[in-house]
């Protein structure tokens, strides 16, 4: 069996991006809603999931904040028109027939990662729809990344890739599991975790490959050679730990939902409700005539 997991808000905001003055015929934006309606599908066609859900942040963890209280507060407010639009996508994503998935004070990549592990432990292949550095840290032969990105794809006419362990592994220069170490060195801007002045991916990662963990380099430092390099490490000992607290990912949170409850069962006729309210005509005949099918595959059965 397959698992999607797919990051809702990265989604939204990418959609809401890549698609420009979008509005139905009453005036109201929705252009996020077109993006996200039609990659989703997309998604759900190329993949072929067993079971899905859709995974959105609802706050911040305490133990991050309590660790950096600037932690993602550099973050631009919500565009206004996409407001409205985020709201309806909630909501339509039950007749699109997934489930969402969201916990208070709860980021979705630690709700995504513990779903990752439980279908691990069930022996069900998972794939992570999301861009986010963290949950690469996964990777490994039951758990892949899908991505559109075109860095990621080896032929530019590939519509996706799945990333496992030999292509996150040829991203990041390490192997997925220690990703979290060279994160801690590196910070990550978008999530405003300071990284150490001078200190990249590639040399995070050289040293990480070289001494394998934060707690060696730190037990190690008289056998780097540049001493700069050495005097960085030493007096930002702190920041490192803090940051590699920061990117680990919280796997302690109960399933809100069983992993058998994730069936994908979407509700024709309020789907098709929601695509005429929207005026989206291609959608609505392509989900028309799917749910033609499905009646008459339902009548089939009984």
């Amino acid at each position: 069996m397959t698992l999607l997991l797919i990051d809702g808000h990265y989604y939204v905001y990418r959609s809401y991006h890549a698609i420009q003055s979008l509005t139905n015929s009453r005036g109201e934006p929705t252009n996020a809603i077109f993006g996200f309606v039609k990659t989703i599908r997309k998604m759900l066609k190329d993949l072929r999931p067993d079971l899905a859900a859709i995974f959105w942040d609802e706050g911040l963890p305490a133990k991050r904040v309590e660790l950096q209280p600037a932690y993602k507060q550099q973050r631009e407010a919500m565009p206004e028109r996409m407001i409205p639009q985020l709201d309806f996508i909630r909501e339509f994503c039950a007749p699109m027939g997934l489930i969402s998935i969201a916990e208070p004070d709860t980021e979705a990549d630690d709700l995504m990662a513990c779903y990752a592990m439980a279908a691990k432990n069930h022996q069900i292949q998972t794939i992570l729809a999301t861009n986010d550095k963290d949950l690469f840290q996964l990777v490994n032969s039951s758990i892949k990344v899908y991505s559109t990105n075109k860095t990621d794809l080896k032929n530019p006419k590939d519509p996706h890739a799945l990333l496992g362990v030999t292509e996150v592994t040829w991203k990041w220069g390490v192997s997925p599991e220690r990703i979290g170490e060279v994160l801690a060195l590196t910070g990550d801007h978008v999530d405003n975790i300071p990284g150490i002045d001078g200190i990249g991916q590639k040399t995070a990662a050289n040293l990480i490959n070289e001494f394998g963990t934060i707690d060696r380099i730190f037990e190690s430092l008289d056998r780097i050679p540049n001493v700069k390099l050495r005097d960085k490490l030493a007096v930002n000992r702190d920041r490192i730990e803090k940051n590699r607290r920061m990117v680990r990912l919280e796997l302690d949170h109960e399933l809100p939902v069983a992993l058998t409850e994730l069936k994908i069962r979407p509700d024709y006729p309020a789907y098709l409700a929601g695509l005429k309210k929207c005026e989206f005509r291609t959608l609505l005949a392509e989900v028309e005539e799917e749910a033609k099918l499905e009646s008459a595959r339902q009548g089939e059965l009984f």
